[in-house]
């Protein structure tokens, strides 16, 4: 089945402050953010009309680009009432936002100290990110990086090359998504996802000290705890895996999804996997 480009669909995005057509939200070849990565995002959900912790979004996106030394040109409330402008002029009661910003092309070499800032937010329906109940995950090639090697708690787009190429690699091999290590050859996260673990009753997930700590694995965490299960945030190393009764990838886009498989090791989509889904699907809608 072919999936309908992104630059050629019927719709309006809000750009710069103004609702556009979604044909002629354009920006120049000579962008600096194309070429350099200097650019921040963010992936929000609408249910019910209602964006899910679209606060804590616009927060992190604006602290992604005071890591990347840019300053968004417009409040946070302004960009809040945005997002709610788009899903109107798009009729999408539930669908994914994604908010980005970028450099301009004002300036093309590694300095971009006075290329202007240009924000836009689009919407569109996006019912699952994956399709399978449960899903399997590679080992990715490469390695999240040091918090001294890149702005590792920013969502910025460069940070998702490795990320690219290390999925791009595991579909071919027949897995769903790659699960990544960090710089240490600790468990990280996923291209996409902070990961969790159960194991005797209770969750564990690695520390987020080199990957973002997602609003999504914050709120899973006040779920479980919530729901009298004991949360363990600390090192987790490949060879303990094994040793893992379930597994489940959490994100905005994800959601509460079950894994089923990384590499050789297997896991069950057991109760605790099948509570926090169905504690997270509840929470999202109320």
């Amino acid at each position: 089945m072919s999936i309908l480009p992104f630059d050629d669909r019927d719709g309006t995005i809000w750009m710069n402050g103004q609702l556009k057509s979604w044909r002629d939200c354009k920006t120049h070849v000579l962008t600096h953010g194309l070429h350099y990565g200097s650019s921040v995002f963010e992936g929000e959900r609408s249910y019910g009309g209602k964006v899910f912790k679209l606060e804590e979004h616009t927060q992190r996106l604006f602290d992604s680009a005071k890591l990347m030394d840019m300053k968004i040109p417009f409040s946070q409330q302004e960009i809040n009432e945005a997002c709610y402008r788009v899903l109107e002029a798009n009729n999408i009661v539930d669908g994914y936002l994604r908010p980005v910003a970028w450099r301009g092309s004002e300036m093309m070499a590694v300095s971009a100290q006075n290329t202007k800032i240009h924000v836009a937010i689009a919407a569109w329906s996006w019912p699952a990110y994956f399709k399978n109940e449960a899903i399997s995950l590679g080992w990715a090639k490469y390695r999240r990086p040091s918090a001294e090697s890149a702005p590792v708690h920013a969502k910025a787009a460069g940070l998702y090359m490795i990320c690219t190429l290390s999925k791009h690699e595991c579909e071919t091999q027949g897995f769903d998504d790659a699960l990544m290590l960090d710089y240490r050859g600790q468990v990280a996260e996923a291209t996409g996802a902070n990961v969790f673990f159960v194991k005797g009753g209770e969750l564990h997930t690695p520390i987020a000290d080199c990957f973002l700590n997602g609003i999504t694995r914050r709120t899973v965490i006040d779920l479980a705890k919530g729901l009298g299960i004991k949360v363990n945030e600390r090192v987790i190393m490949p060879d303990e895996l094994s040793d893992m009764q379930e597994c489940f990838l959490v994100g905005t886009a994800v959601e509460v999804k079950p894994v089923a498989r990384i590499g050789d090791n297997h896991f069950q989509v057991g109760d605790i996997s099948n509570k926090l889904m169905e504690a997270y699907g509840a929470l999202v809608r109320s």
